[in-house]
């Protein structure tokens, strides 16, 4: 693995590599002094196209934990707002003499194409590429519904190697827009899981029964085959917008119809979990009382991605060369 591009991309026993070494990241975190000196000397570029908070300052720290250094580059107020192209910015790192990019694009691709090119020889990650790709979030997904839904059920670290065969996750929303519907849709059936996906016929996209899932317009219908987590994903108005809206009739009527509420979370599974890839639009798909409920996952979610992404930078930054103690 020298990119990590596509969910689809990884084989099970990758998945499962990263989860398992995610798992001996997190337990470093437990301790007094959180630092490992696996990436020392090593300079990491976070190369953010978009705009983001949670999974720039999420990659930032994981870098940091691995000791690190670290360059945050945001398009806004750089040469690309001069019409610098994205080869020219590449090169441009390549000559600096960097050891990693991760990269987040508006454009479906980018990633990809930067690491097809002999722009720039370093591994490239793939922190969200327009409507395609956030393999990252499907790791750290993977990871939390691991924990919860194997072993002792509770949070706590998954035994090696453990995959999600036989459970079933619901994933609800707006799936058109949604690189994280996609990403989660793969990696889940690469470990074993099913999923059903839940949404208006306006918020999915063309081919959807190609992805392999079951595909559903009546949540409450999902809610009553028992799922082991329910993934309620952001209404991304802001996409909605650009692309003219009328996509459901009104905000009250999609919370009606499609949104996580107290009646819906009281009908899960008592163990099933709820999950969000934040950020939340509450009162839109989710309830504040569904997203404060102690089956609620989302802070976990968020504490385990620092996890995912240290163990993502470590395989493809030091590899097997060195230790984690």
């Amino acid at each position: 693995m020298k990119h990590l591009l596509n969910a689809k991309d990884l084989t099970k026993d990758e998945v499962l590599l990263l989860l398992d070494t995610a798992e001996a990241m997190a337990a470093t975190q437990d301790r007094q002094m959180k630092k490992l000196p696996v990436l020392r000397g090593k300079t990491v570029v976070n190369l953010f196209f978009e705009d983001s908070t949670r999974t720039r300052i999420s990659f930032e720290a994981a870098a940091k934990r691995l000791s690190a250094d670290v360059i945050n580059f945001s398009a806004k107020g750089s040469s690309v707002s001069k019409g610098e192209s994205l080869k020219d910015t590449a090169q441009t790192l390549d000559a600096m003499g960097i050891d990693g990019v991760v990269i987040r694009h508006s454009a479906s691709g980018a990633p990809h194409r930067l690491a097809s090119t002999d722009w720039i020889d370093v591994p490239i990650l793939n922190a969200g590429d327009g409507t395609h790709q956030h393999p990252t979030q499907a790791l750290l997904d993977a990871f939390t519904m691991r924990r919860h839904l194997t072993g002792a059920k509770d949070g706590s670290p998954a035994a090696d190697g453990t995959d999600l065969s036989g459970n079933h996750v619901v994933i609800v929303g707006d799936v058109l827009h949604s690189r994280v519907a996609r990403s989660n849709v793969e990696l889940l059936q690469t470990l074993g899981a099913t999923v059903t996906l839940v949404a208006p016929p306006t918020l999915l996209p063309v081919g959807v029964e190609n992805w392999g899932a079951k595909v559903s317009y009546d949540l409450d219908a999902a809610i009553a085959e028992e799922p082991d987590a329910v993934m309620m994903l952001r209404v991304q108005r802001e996409r909605m917008s650009a692309a003219g809206g009328g996509f459901f009739p009104s905000p009250l009527e999609y919370h009606r119809v499609y949104g996580l509420d107290r009646v819906r979370m009281n009908a899960l599974p008592e163990h099933a979990i709820i999950m969000h890839p934040g950020p939340m639009n509450r009162g839109l798909e989710i309830s504040s009382e569904a997203a404060d409920s102690p089956r609620s996952t989302i802070l976990e979610q968020v504490t385990n991605g620092v996890s995912i992404r240290m163990a993502a930078l470590y395989l493809l930054l030091a590899g097997d060369k060195e230790s984690l103690s």
